[in-house]
């Protein structure tokens, strides 16, 4: 097993570690793309995650961005060709950034020292919820062995994200059922 495989396995022990001991998605996503990052030797890396309306993609989380490209202007799925292929399914790779035409930013990219791309969709039972994103300095086109390691990794953030989601509205709906008890008794 080469040095590169071996990082990959630790960073999926230490992913799956995280998302199994904390049901606070902040921690659990910040942690992630940080180790994602590290293992692939990329720039940066983002988590997006679809609005109510599934018309734009909200900042989540990020690990290697400044917070001038974070906030270069909102994601909206309908103009980004990127999101689009990714939130259908796709795993997209965008060699050049700066001048992609399915870059919804690529001026930004291009000031933040962007130059490639690859972006993962976040899918819980087959619906989209999300994209990863993984930002290399370089050009890059990645290996077959780090797409797979990038959709594990992409897999396990979904399941962190709907496991959170699905913890927090049982702790709304007990709180209001709490709430409910006490109006009546009293």
């Amino acid at each position: 097993m080469s040095e590169k495989e071996c990082a990959y396995y630790r960073t999926l022990y230490e992913v799956a570690k995280g998302i199994n001991s904390s049901l606070e998605p902040v921690t659990v996503l910040r942690a992630i793309v940080e180790q994602v990052a590290r293992a692939l030797d990329a720039k940066a890396c983002s988590i997006r995650l679809l609005d109510k309306k599934g018309k734009t993609l909200l900042a989540s989380t990020s690990y290697g961005l400044s917070k001038g490209y974070l906030r270069k202007g909102p994601v909206e799925v309908a103009k980004s060709k990127l999101d689009q292929e990714t939130l259908a399914g796709n795993i997209v790779q965008i060699k050049d950034a700066g001048s992609d035409s399915r870059f919804q930013y690529p001026e930004a990219a291009k000031e933040e020292g962007i130059a490639s791309v690859m972006a993962l969709p976040l899918t819980v039972e087959g619906r989209a919820i999300g994209v990863l994103r993984l930002y290399c300095d370089k050009v890059r086109e990645f290996e077959e062995g780090e797409v797979h390691f990038a959709t594990a990794i992409a897999n396990l953030s979904a399941i962190a994200i709907e496991n959170a989601r699905l913890h927090q509205a049982l702790k709304t709906d007990y709180e209001l059922l709490t709430a409910y008890d006490y109006t009546i008794h009293e």
